[in-house]
């Protein structure tokens, strides 16, 4: 199998000639040591000489060329950002007006041409597509209130947070109804991240998570499975009370099983394995980064057994940071040649 026919079997059923995987998507920091150790000049030569089973091409992060450098969204009114509870464009808002008067993007500068580009080279490399946009409204809303404002505001004003929700969720539809028309055929899975889990639990209620940010997550599922997508989830945290919301929702694959979160150990998430395909779940916050190459090997063997054979083989959180060797991220690969 390419490393594409094996990311599609994967996603369609949770079998493959053998597991997936994804080395993620080491921090710019950290690339320079990888490059050194394996020989790789460019970030797409190291994926194929760890071979990589598919390449994540968000839209909105890699390809937003506006002609005069603004970003995306505003969140901070031009301000610097010092934390995430900073207050944001809309922290005082009680005014739906106010909302529909804002600046929101346009998707035309979203660079069609380059991505598509990158698109074919990645096939050409025999590699699956995670792509669309990245579609991170929980971040954008958040950052757009502050994230205590936003959580408040859900119980004091939430026609003002539905509004902000729409007018990003009108972003994102656009943008991917605008890339799935153009090149769908060629994009295997919609891949969208929103964090909204912590060590510990849920950022928010399960009722609202299920009240503000379900809803538009099933605006994107609906969407990608009408153009012929699977969809590929992203959440760091301990999100397991609304994985099955999820499930039901539509998700194929959950990324990136924050091992050492709460509830978010194998052991834990296997009751999930009939359901969904498991990308991730080789922990960075205590074994890539201070473990020795056999440690992570006898753990991927490991995990391997639990989650079975619907596993992409892959870090607990993709941007891979210095402190781990290129070492230990070799011992992950080989392991998973080796399944």
């Amino acid at each position: 199998m390419t490393g594409r026919e094996r990311y599609r079997a994967l996603l369609e059923n949770r079998k493959a000639d053998k597991a997936g995987f994804w080395m993620g998507n080491p921090h710019d920091d950290t690339l320079p040591s990888y490059f050194r150790y394996f020989g790789a000049g460019s970030k797409e030569e190291l994926a194929c000489k760890l071979n990589d089973d598919f390449a994540w091409l968000p839209a909105d992060l890699n390809y937003w060329r506006h002609p005069e450098n603004e970003p995306v969204f505003d969140l901070l009114n031009g301000q610097p950002r010092h934390s995430l509870g900073q207050p944001g464009a809309f922290a005082q808002c009680e005014d739906v007006r106010e909302v529909d008067a804002y600046h929101w993007p346009d998707v035309k500068y979203i660079d069609l041409d380059l991505l598509e580009k990158d698109i074919d080279k990645t096939i050409a490399r025999g590699m699956g597509v995670a792509g669309g946009a990245w579609s991170c409204f929980f971040h954008i809303v958040a950052d757009f209130f502050g994230m205590e404002n936003y959580f408040i505001k859900m119980y004091t004003d939430p026609d003002v947070v539905d509004a902000v929700t729409e007018h990003v969720m009108t972003f994102y539809l656009e943008a991917n109804q605008m890339i799935y028309a153009r090149m769908g055929g060629k994009i295997d899975a919609l891949f969208l991240g929103n964090d909204f889990g912590s060590q510990q639990d849920l950022l928010i209620s399960p009722e609202c998570f299920s009240r503000f940010v379900l809803p538009y997550f099933k605006q994107l599922i609906d969407q990608a499975k009408r153009a012929g997508l699977y969809v590929m989830l992203h959440s760091c945290g301990s999100i397991d009370r609304v994985i099955p919301m999820l499930i039901d929702a539509g998700i194929d694959a959950l990324h990136p099983l924050q091992a050492k979160a709460r509830g978010m150990n194998a052991e834990n998430l296997k009751k999930y394995k009939d359901d969904i395909l498991f990308v991730g779940g080789v922990d960075t916050q205590e074994l890539l980064p201070f473990g020795t190459p056999r440690q992570v090997k006898d753990e991927v063997f490991r995990l391997k057994d639990i989650f079975g054979s619907g596993w992409v083989v892959s870090p607990s959180h993709e941007a891979l940071l210095p402190n781990v060797p290129p070492e230990n991220l070799l011992a992950m690969h080989d392991a998973a040649m080796e399944l």
